[in-house]
């Protein structure tokens, strides 16, 4: 299973995460785990998704999920499962 982690940041708005996850959808890409805050009108999610049947290059993917989250006022990154684990390693 190519495990990757997604982060969403930014000023709070509505249906960021219905864009988000239709994003997802259209390209395969199953969402397993999610978890999203809102502190002091600030937007944070995470989300742990399948990238295995993804209809799309992963380079791709994390591309148009930048432009997605320009388009709507946050920013989105995207990281391989291996990398986000190797960066928040304690």
């Amino acid at each position: 299973m190519k495990k990757t982690i997604i982060t969403v940041v930014g000023k709070d708005s509505v249906g960021i995460i219905a864009k988000v996850c239709t994003y997802l959808s259209d390209r395969e890409v199953n969402v397993l785990d999610i978890s999203q805050t809102i502190v002091q009108g600030f937007f944070n999610m995470m989300m742990i998704v399948d990238a295995n049947n993804c209809t799309v290059s992963f380079e791709t993917m994390v591309d148009e999920l930048a432009k997605l989250g320009d388009e709507i006022g946050v920013s989105i990154k995207a990281q391989k499962e291996e990398i986000f684990r190797s960066m928040h390693r304690v």
